[in-house]
């Protein structure tokens, strides 16, 4: 089981270390099974690092560059992540799928270039309201792995989060049981492309403490993909004890 605290632009320096340092605290003395990876803004990350050493959190990026190096400005690159410590980065989330208009072979090479430098790709799918409602839910997805995965790298790790788009922010949750039809069918797409089947699957949308438990039922659950709570310490402490 993992679960992740997507911080994305929140946070100055002060609030960061104390985040980061509480959480730290809270589960030093926990027996947890399941990992624990935070993701603050990539201008922290080495900070944080530092403060939480020898501690069970894991560090990673919330995004890297489809280029390896060159005159990009303003990019971070794949290889320069894995040399500030982090060993885990997200990719094609929806919010850079929409706001930076990302495309799935975006995806695709953002995640290559993550698995290329030793690191794991934790990359991320999800359907809009419209998409739900018409019932074209699993085509939707199912095209965004198809695209956004490689499928011919040697000995590669790498995670899927399914995130809803509607369910980001909203408050609002699908059913249990559409998730599990989801991971579902990640799960056949999975096998019917011949990766392992040991690939976690995470679910991200509106999770806080008092409906994780339901998650946590969800039958090929590999994880919780955390926003706005893993902001709050406390809380997302708790949800990670949860998880075991």
């Amino acid at each position: 089981m993992l679960i992740a605290g997507n911080w994305k632009l929140n946070c100055n320096i002060r609030e960061a270390i104390e985040i980061s340092s509480s959480i730290s605290n809270t589960l030093a003395d926990k027996n947890l099974i399941s990992d624990v990876v935070l993701f603050p803004p990539v201008i922290y990350i080495d900070l944080i690092k530092n403060k939480i050493n020898n501690s069970k959190i894991c560090l990673g990026a919330q995004d890297c560059s489809i280029h390896i190096s060159g005159a990009h400005t303003g990019d971070i690159s794949a290889s320069m992540l894995y040399e500030i410590g982090c060993k885990y980065t997200i990719v094609g989330h929806s919010e850079r799928r929409i706001n930076k208009h990302e495309s799935n072979n975006d995806i695709y090479l953002k995640a290559k270039n993550v698995i290329n430098n030793k690191m794991i790709p934790i990359i991320c799918v999800g359907e809009n309201a419209k998409d739900r409602e018409s019932g074209n839910a699993l085509n939707v997805i199912e095209k965004q792995l198809s695209e956004s995965i490689p499928k011919n790298e040697k000995n590669f790790e790498f995670i899927i989060a399914y995130e809803p788009i509607w369910a980001i922010g909203s408050g609002k949750v699908p059913t249990l049981e559409s998730i599990n039809e989801m991971f579902n069918m990640i799960r056949l797409w999975l096998l019917n492309n011949g990766i392992d089947k040991s690939i976690k699957i995470l679910y991200g949308g509106s999770v806080n403490k008092g409906n994780a438990n339901e998650f946590f039922s969800c039958k090929n659950l590999g994880g919780l993909l955390i926003g706005g709570v893993s902001l709050k310490a406390s809380e997302f402490s708790e949800i990670c004890i949860m998880a075991g």
